[in-house]
């Protein structure tokens, strides 16, 4: 990746900021500051948080492009306050909202969203339902939710969480790591990717990058985001797994390459 080292070479420090969601629970997130009027705003994925590698690889890359990015903890993960819960993809998308408002309020709305897995329902959620980001990047986004489950929880899942009301999901020594409820479950069961997917604007540019080699959700999920959203561009990694642990800086260049074409044609407008 070639990166623009001529400018912004004295880079503010990185900076905690804190933003109450509108259940009035504290959201935790690092600005990296470049000075630029651009910011993009970067959301992880399940069970993850802001520290996770590709959140922070990607908010460097960006940095030494010299635009400022904002990576944050959804509720109930990280650093931010509230209690995790499984589902709770509408309820995330208020989280970003909330973000998108303290920096909009600050006189420097947003021009990106990016999300990662979970993250990424969570982006295209929300560029279905607010309308003023014109930038939105899905890295291996899922795209029909009601697939995974019994991957994760067994082919009977339904018939344990109708009799216990909630399955426990354990280390290999026994201790619970997360609980998922009926509730949450049936949460996640209703939000509907294809639908949401369809309100998107038709102005509204849409990145999906997946990798080949996916071991968690199918490459072939991209494809199918592929034929609904209107203003899209599909990017396949080769041999690329979910977390893009051996295709990092590839990552990245087709993020940014993205990212800046889409902020210079927003320059020409």
């Amino acid at each position: 990746m070639v990166f623009n080292c001529c400018q912004h070479m004295t880079l503010v420090p990185q900076q905690k900021i804190v933003i109450r969601n509108k259940h009035g629970e504290k959201l935790v997130g690092i600005l990296h500051e470049t000075g630029s009027a651009e910011i993009v705003i970067l959301c992880h994925g399940f069970r993850a948080s802001k520290e996770e590698t590709t959140m922070v690889n990607l908010a460097v890359a960006l940095e030494k492009e010299g635009i400022s990015s904002f990576r944050f903890d959804f509720a109930g993960n990280g650093e931010s306050e509230g209690t995790f819960l499984y589902g709770n993809y509408r309820r995330e998308a208020e989280d970003l909202h909330a973000v998108v408002q303290h920096f909009s309020r600050a006189n420097r709305p947003p021009t990106a969203i990016l999300g990662h897995s979970k993250g990424a329902g969570v982006v295209l959620l929300y560029a279905s339902k607010y309308h003023d980001i014109r930038t939105v990047v899905n890295l291996s986004g899922r795209y029909d939710l009601k697939k995974g489950i019994a991957q994760q929880f067994g082919k009977d899942f339904m018939e344990i969480i109708k009799k216990e009301g909630f399955i426990d999901v354990k280390t290999k020594t026994g201790s619970v790591i997360y609980r998922v409820t009926e509730e949450g479950l049936m949460d996640r069961l209703s939000t509907d990717m294809h639908e949401s997917c369809l309100h998107i604007d038709k102005e509204c540019r849409v990145l999906t990058v997946h990798g080949s080699a996916d071991e968690a959700i199918p490459v072939q999920d991209a494809f199918e985001f592929s034929k609904i959203i209107p203003n899209h561009k599909l990017h396949v990694i080769e041999g690329a797994n979910h977390c893009y642990t051996s295709h990092q800086a590839e990552l990245a260049t087709v993020v940014l390459d993205f990212i800046k074409a889409a902020l210079q044609q927003d320059k020409v407008n």
